[in-house]
């Protein structure tokens, strides 16, 4: 099927920003969004749809927006492919800015299929864990036969971690960082020294030049080059709010942490896993503070985990926090991150709000939301036909579109999906 134009047509089309339309349809010309009508629309060729438009009848379906996990290590930590497929730690130093997990994804990775056979069309590859700082994260579609194929943003974010695993990491091989306290002087340092070469580099002294002020000149330049860094320049990004800082932390006394560094370093700052931070929703909501939740789908498999709860996105919504679901894949297998969902609909998240957990708010996170995350004019035709209310666990995602091309279509006949496009 092409992409010039399609019309999706008596679905019950739910755009996320606004209320559902019943026998709704959907128009996208070269891969955008141009009209989402109600069933009064004449859809005769000619009249809203241009001549030679593509029907695809959603009749008794609901068609969503694709859905979007803000924090997986898809195509880095690869489905099947044990130690040759882990590319997600870069462990030979704490601070690792410089990397960029986006040269470490591998769009051959299964995990891309399932990840379409759930409806999830979009994410967010972070790298690990493992450092104080991690590197570079990227927002990718879940499509494509290079990364420049699936590319949205690059980098999209700056990973840290708080917590136990660098205190793990570096702790058992003696070195800094083996605490909490020297978790935190590794962030703090790092972006100490970055805040210094952003000053240098912006305001460079010439250290020739007498520095009384009888010598003055509109054109002073350092009578040295400083060689760029690229360490300090991707900290750089974060200072200066070009991106946002992705802080893994899981624990309360660490969620306050990141809270206290980001007041003292002024950037923007997200929360990854935020497993306690319903003890404390009221701080996270006063600093305005996403959370990215997850995963839940999981055993307390370490003691960060012990307060770890299903009913935990809940109870941050009820308290005014922006949450996004996370499966953290491959922790939750990608395509159950709807499933997520449904089961923190059960503990007392509102529905709507979880539907907004998996679309338009991780893709404000990943700071796609002008293209992705709602059913919008002018937005791109990233769209799933699903057989019925996916927060059903009996619903299942039918067609997948990306740009307006389908990529997946449900074979009932096989029992399997199929990839195309």
């Amino acid at each position: 099927m092409d992409n010039n134009s399609i019309a999706i047509t008596g679905g019950r089309v739910v755009p996320i920003e606004g209320d559902p339309i019943d026998g709704g349809t959907v128009i996208v010309t070269g891969g955008t969004i141009s009209a989402v009508l109600g069933p009064e629309a004449a859809l005769e060729p000619g009249s809203v749809l241009p001549p030679g438009t593509t029907i695809v009848d959603a009749a008794g379906k609901w068609v969503l927006p694709g859905f979007i996990d803000a924090h997986t290590h898809l195509g880095a930590y690869e489905d099947g492919m044990g130690w040759a497929g882990t590319d997600t730690n870069e462990l030979t130093g704490p601070n690792q800015a410089q990397v960029r997990v986006v040269d470490a994804i591998n769009p051959a990775d299964i995990g891309f299929r399932d990840a379409l056979s759930g409806g999830v069309l979009a994410v967010n590859v972070n790298p690990g864990s493992g450092n104080p700082i991690g590197g570079q994260t990227a927002a990718i579609r879940c499509w494509g036969r290079t990364v420049e194929d699936m590319v949205l943003r690059a980098p999209s974010g700056l990973k840290s971690a708080l917590g136990e695993n660098p205190k793990r990491n570096y702790g058992n091989r003696n070195e800094t960082p083996a605490t909490r306290l020297g978790t935190a002087s590794v962030i703090r340092s790092a972006l100490a020294a970055a805040a210094d070469y952003l000053e240098e580099r912006d305001h460079p002294r010439d250290s020739s030049a007498d520095r009384s002020d009888t010598v003055r000149s509109d054109t002073v330049r350092s009578d040295t080059v400083r060689k760029r860094d690229l360490k300090l320049e991707a900290l750089g990004l974060a200072l200066r709010r070009e991106i946002p800082w992705r802080q893994h932390a899981h624990r309360a006394d660490d969620i306050a942490t990141a809270l206290r560094i980001a007041a003292e370093f002024g950037y923007d700052l997200v929360l990854d896993h935020g497993t306690e931070a319903y003890l404390i929703a009221d701080k996270v909501a006063a600093a305005g503070v996403p959370v990215v939740i997850g995963p839940l789908l999981t055993a307390r498999s370490k003691v960060e985990l012990r307060n770890r709860s299903i009913a935990s996105p809940g109870m941050l919504a009820a308290a005014g926090v922006t949450i996004a679901i996370t499966t953290d894949h491959p922790v939750v297998p990608i395509h159950f991150l709807v499933h997520s969902a449904t089961f923190a609909v059960r503990e007392g998240l509102d529905p709507a709000q979880a539907l907004r957990a998996i679309t338009i708010n991780p893709a404000r996170i990943m700071g796609v939301d002008g293209r992705l995350g709602s059913i919008e004019p002018g937005k791109d035709a990233d769209l799933v036909i699903w057989s019925g209310d996916p927060l059903d666990v009996m619903s299942r995602a039918e067609r997948a579109f990306i740009g307006g091309v389908q990529v997946y279509e449900y074979d009932y006949a096989r029992r399997e999906g199929v990839f195309t496009g």
